[in-house]
């Protein structure tokens, strides 16, 4: 079944990256206002069609800036795959576990953060974890075409293969006393994130290595999730790649 992706940058980093569209519509002024994309799509030898804003606001449900995707579904990738990944780079593995994450604003959030750190790849569960949908694709902008996503029937089993292969597993947790700063950075890791509500379940978190926090100096106790693990990836750059 297909998708519908909307906005300039994620249209343009799709034809880029050379992820499967299968038409775009768009308005004549944006055709005729945006050069690059003009020659993306002539170059992609894309079937496109010039409409109107309205008929464009029928088909997405956002920001659409005038121009909308018609694609094939996101594929995800294997566990094996990401790891693959950090080989071919001849790069320690970087991983990021999502832990019953709902929010695709968080997660197309993340996926940015993740492509500008250098993650090789972001897992997530089958089951009650959102999905990467065009609603991910407009917030990551462009990202979802460059970061490899696993999707995993058991997260706790595929942390102790992880381990097995040798990563050590970091999770974030504020019950902890551990400063995210204090955490090695250096080996193989995976930084687990928890869901924005409840956090890493239970026995996710007991399977991690260590927990770190990130320490809180206001009022407020918590971070959105999709910052928080932006602060935890770029503590993780920040060690592997000092000034």
């Amino acid at each position: 079944m297909s998708e519908f992706i909307y906005g300039k940058n994620t249209v343009i980093e799709m034809l880029k990256s050379g992820h499967h569209i299968e038409e775009i519509f768009l308005t004549e002024q944006v055709l005729k206002n945006t050069p690059n994309l003009n020659e993306l799509i002539k170059k992609a030898k894309i079937k496109y069609e010039t409409i109107d804003r309205k008929s464009l606001d029928e088909l997405a449900k956002g920001n659409h800036q005038g121009i909308v995707a018609k694609i094939k579904p996101f594929n995800y990738y294997e566990v094996s795959d990401i790891l693959s990944e950090a080989k071919k780079k001849n790069e320690l593995p970087f991983i990021v576990i999502l832990d019953g994450l709902e929010d695709p604003h968080n997660l197309g959030a993340i996926l940015r953060t993740a492509d500008c750190c250098g993650v090789h790849g972001v897992i997530i569960p089958k089951n009650r974890s959102v999905s990467l949908n065009a609603t991910v694709a407009k917030l990551s902008t462009g990202a979802i075409s460059y970061v490899k996503v696993a999707k995993v029937t058991n997260l706790t089993n595929t942390i102790k293969e992880l381990k097995k292969q040798g990563l050590w597993i970091i999770g974030s947790d504020m019950e902890t006393s551990v400063d995210y700063r204090r955490m090695e950075a250096k080996e193989p890791i995976a930084i687990v994130i928890g869901s924005e509500g409840k956090g890493i379940s239970r026995l996710v978190k007991e399977n991690c290595d260590v927990l770190v926090k990130l320490p809180m100096k206001g009022h407020i106790t918590s971070l959105n999730a999709s910052v928080a693990t932006s602060v935890i990836l770029y503590e993780v750059l920040n060690q592997r790649c000092p000034l």
